[in-house]
């Protein structure tokens, strides 16, 4: 019995954020760098290099883009890099720490996995920091992961450099 109410309580609060909460394509180049900026330098345990936060604006221009936006304000964004006619990659995504652990992540991969699956692109990878560096913030980062199916594949000492070990993970989108 309290098992059933839990999940019925997950439901329904699953279902109240996807009311509360959209989630945009955004098609217009400067409103997609806008929002990068905006939610990355709101997020600097996971985007504090200054280059790298440059680099991730301008990157995302030509890039399929999807932003959360709750009550008329960005929450989050993913960006999508369409690498070869089967594969993609989560180039970078970022959720306002305050609705981490909400389903928002979730909601947006979801959204970038149909438009994918609708695409027939079968891969769907990421790159983030890998367990060779004690990060905390980043554990938690592969757990969403592979928590939503994606699959350790290699690691890159070097990608990064060598402070920032990178691990690429994959996803069969069926």
């Amino acid at each position: 019995m309290s098992i059933q109410v839990i999940y019925l309580s997950h439901n329904y609060l699953r279902e109240k954020l996807e009311k509360v909460m959209n989630i945009i394509e955004i098609i217009d180049k400067e409103k997609k760098s806008e929002i990068t900026n905006k939610i990355l330098r709101a997020l600097p345990a996971w985007f504090g290099i200054e280059s790298a936060i440059v680099d991730y604006v301008i990157d995302v221009k030509p890039m399929k883009f999807w932003a959360a936006n709750e009550n008329d304000q960005e929450i989050g964004f993913i960006a999508i890099n369409k690498h070869f006619d089967k594969s993609a990659e989560i180039h970078v995504m970022g959720i306002l720490e305050s609705h981490h652990r909400k389903g928002v992540g979730k909601l947006l991969v979801k959204k970038a996995e149909s438009y994918l699956k609708d695409n027939s692109i079968p891969f769907l990878q990421v790159k983030t920091l890998s367990p060779a560096h004690p990060d905390k913030g980043y554990a938690q980062t592969r757990k969403f992961y592979q928590n939503i199916g994606f699959t350790p594949i290699e690691e890159f000492k070097t990608l990064w450099g060598e402070a920032n070990p990178a691990l690429m993970m994959m996803k069969y989108i069926s």
